[in-house]
C-alpha cells in the first residue's frame, strides 16, 4: 500500500470513530490538538528560562549560593510544595514542546523550505528537540528525589560529575580530544547562532500579536537570544579548552560556567545582565505560548 492510501486509509478510519462513539466526536480535531501542545510547550519552556534567570539574578546580588541553569529550575520547583505535581506538569510541557520541535523538524511545519537555509533551520530545530528532550528527562528523574534531602550544591556537584564522566568517555576513545573540541566548537556555534538571531530574525514574522504589543514582543525577543547565545558561550570555551588539554575535569555545566563568570572583574554585573535577558527569552517564550502562528501540517509526510 503506497503512503498516500495509506494516509487516506488513516484518516477514513478516524472520521468512522468519530462519527460512531459520541466521545469521539467531542475530541477536537489533531491540528487544534497539535496547536494546543505547541502552546503548552512554548510555556513550559517560559517557566524553565524565566525561572533560571531569576534564580541567575539573585546570585548575582548575593541572595542565593550560586547561579542556576536550566536544569535548577526544576531542581527549585522539586522544592516547592506540590512538588511532585509540578515536576510532572512541567515535564509532560517540555515533551509537548519536544513533539513540536519533531514537527517543525521532519515535517516542516513552519514551512521553512528544502533549500540550504530551510534545511539548517530544520537541524537547529531537531538539535532543540534533542535538548529539550533530555532536558524534561532530567524533569522527571527529579520525581524520585522529591524529599530526598540534597542541597542544591549537592545537585549541581552532581551534575558536573555526570558531565565529566562523559568527557572522560569521550577522551577515551580514538581521537577523544578532537571530539571534545569538536563538542565544544559546537556549543560556541549554537551560542553564537542564538547572538546571530538576535540581530537578524524577524520575530514579529510569526506572531499574531496585536500591533501596539509586537515591538515590545520583539524587544524581548533580542534581548533573550542575545543572552542566551552569550550563556552558552563560557561553557563552550571549558569544553574546548577539555579537548585541547585532555582533561575532563575542566568540563562544567552551564551554570557553573556563569559562577566563573562572576569570578571575574566586573563578572557580578556581567552576570545580572545576563540572568536579566534570560528572564526576557522565557517571557518572549510566554509570549510565543499566546500569540505564536501554530500551523500544524495537514498532511503529516516528511518534507
Amino acid at each position: 500500500m503506497s503512503a498516500r492510501r495509506l494516509r487516506h486509509a488513516a484518516a477514513g478510519l478516524g472520521e468512522t470513530i468519530r462519527n460512531r462513539l459520541p466521545l469521539a466526536r467531542r475530541t477536537p480535531p489533531l491540528a487544534s490538538l497539535i496547536e494546543g501542545a505547541a502552546r503548552v510547550g512554548y510555556g513550559a519552556r517560559g517557566f524553565v528560562y524565566l525561572s533560571a534567570g531569576a534564580l541567575t539574578l539573585l546570585a548575582a546580588v548575593d541572595l542565593i549560593g550560586a547561579a542556576a541553569g536550566t536544569g535548577g529550575a526544576a531542581g527549585w520547583l522539586a522544592e516547592q510544595p506540590f512538588g511532585r505535581v509540578w515536576l510532572a506538569l512541567l515535564g509532560l510541557g517540555l515533551w509537548a514542546f519536544v513533539g513540536w520541535r519533531l514537527l517543525q523538524a521532519v515535517f516542516d511545519a513552519d514551512h521553512e523550505g528544502a533549500d540550504l537555509k530551510g534545511w539548517a533551520t530544520r537541524a537547529g530545530q531537531a538539535a532543540s528537540g534533542v535538548f529539550y528532550g533530555l532536558l524534561a528527562a532530567g524533569v522527571f528523574e527529579y520525581l524520585d528525589e522529591v524529599g530526598e534531602a540534597t542541597s542544591q550544591a549537592a545537585d549541581r556537584a552532581e551534575s558536573i560529575a555526570e558531565n565529566q564522566e562523559k568527557a572522560a568517555l569521550i577522551l577515551g576513545l580514538p581521537f577523544g580530544g578532537l571530539l571534545l573540541i569538536a563538542a565544544g566548537l559546537v556549543v560556541l556555534g549554537v551560542g553564537a547562532g542564538n547572538i546571530v538571531r538576535a540581530f537578524r530574525d524577524d520575530f514579529e514574522a510569526a506572531l499574531a500579536c496585536p500591533r501596539a504589543f509586537c515591538g515590545t514582543a520583539t524587544a524581548l525577543a533580542r534581548i533573550g537570544y542575545g543572552a542566551r547565545g552569550f550563556a552558552y558561550l563560557p561553557l563552550g570555551v571549558f569544553v574546548v579548552l577539555a579537548g585541547l588539554h585532555a582533561r575532563s575535569g575542566e568540563v562544567t555545566t552551564t551554570a557553573a560556567a556563569l559562577e566563573a563568570l562572576e569570578a571575574q572583574p566586573g563578572g557580578s554585573w556581567i552576570l545580572g545582565l545576563t540572568a536579566a535577558g534570560l528572564m526576557a527569552f522565557g517571557a518572549f517564550a510566554f509570549v510565543e505560548a499566546r500569540w505564536r502562528r501554530i500551523r500544524p501540517p495537514r498532511d503529516l509526510k516528511i518534507a
